[in-house]
């Protein structure tokens, strides 16, 4: 594994063709996404900025153009009409030099959209001349042109009771409080996870420190909350975050996480009331930093992209010197006390040929490179291989006992194997199995129960012989779909 030097990581870009070479290589790959959102080159991990404005998505994520590895970050903006096809429109946030506010990097943070203007929250990592950490909220406005302008000054600095971990701010508007929020991520001085409150009445100025946000019952639970947003989902109150450095039941060694507590939120006490215990969002392998769009006009759900990846993470392609990629959008809604996560129904715009299976029988089935499944189960004992050779053995094993109540995703048949030591299996309870519903890319599979019980993300690598399918199931009904391409390789920087 190469190792980077900080001169490396954090060498800014000044011209594109400095990065025309490795495009080239990178766009060769066999693990390149067909229809996930993917970088131009080098890293991608946080979405950020996932917002609705002047009727198109507009989606930004971490980006780092040198390799695959987390050093000088850029906001990287790409657009859409549907949530489904994506134009790459280039760098939108650039770290300043010298001993600007983000002079190491534009990190994560928000939008949110005021007449013919949207404007981005984001974390300013400042370095001074001893190397020494410093974050700010910072600001810049966007046109309908898609020029930013940055504010000279950030909105607010670090706050010195907390350590240098103050970062990922989410803007929320409360118009029934005639005012507006900032979450932020953020680390007690004794290392424990927490969200530090801003209040304004104005998006642009006046923000001033609300508090701590207190959540009874989860104050030791991991020593950093990254990525937190608080949404307001058919009546019920969602908050989110990922905690750091925690051992969860049923994760392996797997210490960052992303899920959910339902509750109630009251904002005059600050207070988090849980209603019920943390829950994963993803219980697959490769979800994190989820984030949520703002300026949706429905009250009875949302809709959330993710990074397809972890931190302190490798995978096959940092090889290639390139890495990461966004799970496809899904809907959120509420179901008893669960969130449910689907996959959009815009989706099916990307079917190109439905293959000409019914009922399924004994054998195996060649998969495309993208591919949508669908199969109806009767409840019972069954077992599917993906990516499995033309025997029907190895692969990814999707199992459920009926006996047990429990489905199990198991990645360790991949030839190409990673992250062993975070587990490569996961489970799940469940009160019956009665259908999958599968997308397949080059590099991931997405894995939705029983419309929306339980999702598994996981990033893939298989190799050339690793492209069958065999289900075991005593009754079982497939459809089967190769997928068009969502994403486009052009060099836009």
């Amino acid at each position: 594994m190469r190792e980077w030097t900080r001169e490396e990581r954090y060498r800014v870009l000044k011209d594109p063709h400095e990065i025309w070479d490795l495009y080239l290589k990178t766009k060769e790959s066999k693990y390149r996404q067909i229809f996930h959102n993917q970088p131009v080159t080098g890293l991608l991990n946080d979405p950020n900025g996932f917002v609705r404005f002047d009727n198109k998505w507009h989606l930004f994520y971490q980006w780092c153009p040198w390799g695959a590895v987390h050093g000088l970050k850029y906001w990287y903006h790409i657009v859409s009409k549907d949530l489904i096809y994506w134009d790459n429109l280039g760098v939108c946030l650039l770290p300043d030099e010298a001993y600007g506010y983000d002079n190491k990097g534009a990190y994560s943070g928000s939008a949110y959209p005021i007449d013919d203007k949207m404007y981005l929250y984001y974390t300013g990592n400042n370095r001074d001349e001893n190397y020494v950490r410093h974050p700010y909220t910072c600001l810049a406005r966007l046109g309908k042109d898609g020029w930013p302008e940055k504010y000279p000054l950030p909105i607010f600095g670090e706050h010195p009771d907390y350590t240098e971990h103050q970062r990922d701010p989410k803007i929320i508007a409360m118009p029934e409080h005639d005012c507006y929020y900032i979450v932020l991520g953020a680390q007690t001085k004794e290392k424990k996870g927490c969200i530090l409150i801003y209040k304004s009445e104005d998006l642009l100025h006046g923000w001033t420190f609300a508090g701590q946000l207190n959540v009874p019952g989860f104050e030791d639970f991991g020593t950093m909350w990254e990525c937190p947003s608080i949404e307001h989902i058919g009546g019920h109150d969602i908050l989110m975050f990922c905690p750091q450095n925690l051992k969860l039941p049923g994760r392996g060694e797997s210490m960052h996480h992303n899920g959910y507590i339902m509750g109630q939120m009251d904002w005059e006490s600050l207070t988090f009331h849980p209603s019920g215990e943390f829950h994963v969002l993803d219980f697959g392998f490769d979800s994190y930093a989820a984030a949520c769009a703002n300026n949706i006009e429905e009250k009875d759900k949302a809709i959330l992209i993710a990074w397809m990846g972890l931190p302190e993470a490798t995978y096959p392609t940092d090889e290639e010197d390139w890495s990461g990629c966004l799970t496809l959008p899904r809907e959120l809604t509420v179901r008893g006390r669960r969130l449910i996560q689907r996959p959009l129904p815009e989706l099916k715009k990307l079917r190109d040929e439905q293959v000409d299976i019914i009922k399924y029988d004994a054998g195996c089935i060649a998969l495309p490179g993208a591919v949508e499944i669908e199969i109806l189960l009767g409840g019972k004992d069954c077992r599917l291989s993906l990516l499995a050779n033309e025997a029907g053995e190895g692969g990814m094993v999707i199992s459920y006992n009926d006996t047990t109540k429990e489905i199990c995703v198991d990645r360790s048949g991949m030839k190409r194997r990673f992250n062993e030591n975070q587990g490569e299996a996961r489970t799940r309870k469940l009160d019956g199995l009665s259908r999958l519903k599968i997308y397949i890319d080059s590099s991931s599979v997405e894995i939705f129960v029983n419309d929306g019980d339980a999702v598994f993300t996981s990033r893939v690598f298989p190799t050339e012989e690793e492209r069958y399918m065999k289900l075991e199931a005593p009754e079982a009904f497939v459809s089967l779909w190769t997928l068009k391409p969502a994403v486009k390789e052009h060099f836009v920087i």
